[in-house]
């Protein structure tokens, strides 16, 4: 494990997490390369992180590759694959030096793709149409778009996010991602057009009838978020028809609150309002009322915050 982690450029503890989860457990095997062109295509890929991919698939002898690398990959999918039907997160692996090459940089990518067939007939198990499984792993080129955009800043968060797709712990209903666990189904807003009411409505009305009928052994009684968008603080910038306050207006914080450990909420805000994280304050753009707002507060010397809440699935 030390050489593989010297090898690997990464702490030793973190192969070891890989090694004591993965074990002996099976792996999957990659889609054959003439077969990839088209599973990219259904997973909403971008041709030109298509074309990375494919120019840096793992073929037996690649010189891309090295045998760290390959053990990692076949632990990855091994460490995912054994939690399939898990709904929390869960960090597949370490974090790579993804400047170093093609391998390094989409190692996690070719993990999800070798999951795809087994979380696809997981769905199929369950009853889940070829729509709803397809339209909720194709957030795999959603992401990838957006770290593009970030300019590789973007895919670490991403790496662990996407384990909940390939686990089948998360499905893409209408406006909104809907993540299985507990007793209330936790909502996720993908960055996919206006966040209506409308569509919010037609969202949850579709989850209230989705995971009765294919999760029927999982009681939810509410939906619930956990996000700096519900930070109240919001209501000092933006308009009350806004639809983000109309979005907050639906749950009832938890109070007292803490901001979960290891997560900065400042950050998420700059990952996620302005899909940038080095650029200085002032060069950041103030297009949106969104944007302006957090500028705003910040130049004020302010923070946000990460909030949770939750109102009743009937």
């Amino acid at each position: 494990m030390d050489t593989i982690a010297a090898a690997l450029g990464v702490p030793a503890e973190d192969v070891a997490r890989v090694h004591e989860l993965a074990g002996d457990r099976p792996s999957a095997p990659l889609p054959p390369i003439t077969a990839a062109p088209e599973l990219l295509d259904h997973l909403g890929v971008h041709p030109d992180d298509a074309a990375e991919i494919l120019a840096g698939w793992p073929h037996a002898g690649s010189p891309l590759w090295t045998p760290e690398l390959r053990w990692l990959l076949d632990r990855t999918i091994a460490l995912v694959r054994a939690d399939l039907g898990g709904n929390e997160w869960l960090l597949p692996g370490p974090e790579l030096d993804r400047d170093r090459g093609l391998a390094w940089r989409h190692l996690y990518v070719y993990a999800y793709l070798a999951e795809v067939g087994v979380v696809r007939q997981y769905h199929r198990e369950h009853g889940i149409s070829d729509e709803v499984s397809w339209t909720t792993l194709a957030d795999l080129g959603r992401n990838l778009a957006v770290d593009r955009r970030m300019r590789g800043e973007g895919w670490p968060v991403m790496q662990a996010w996407l384990t909940l797709h390939a686990r089948g712990g998360i499905y893409e209903l209408g406006r909104l991602q809907h993540q299985r666990g507990g007793t209330a189904i936790s909502l996720h807003i993908a960055d996919a057009g206006p966040l209506s009411p409308a569509l919010v409505d037609a969202s949850l009305d579709e989850a209230r009838a989705f995971f009765p009928a294919h999760f029927p052994d999982e009681p939810y009684t509410a939906f619930s978020c956990g996000s700096w968008l519900l930070d109240p603080q919001l209501m000092e910038y933006l308009p009350e028809a806004s639809n983000i306050i109309r979005f907050q207006r639906r749950f009832t914080l938890e109070e007292p609150y803490e901001q979960p450990e290891g997560l900065d909420p400042d950050v998420e805000v700059r990952r996620f309002v302005f899909r940038d994280l080095t650029t200085p304050l002032e060069a950041l753009p103030r297009r949106t009322a969104l944007q302006r707002a957090a500028l705003d507060h910040w130049n004020a010397g302010r923070h946000w915050h990460w909030r949770t809440g939750r109102f009743p699935l009937a």
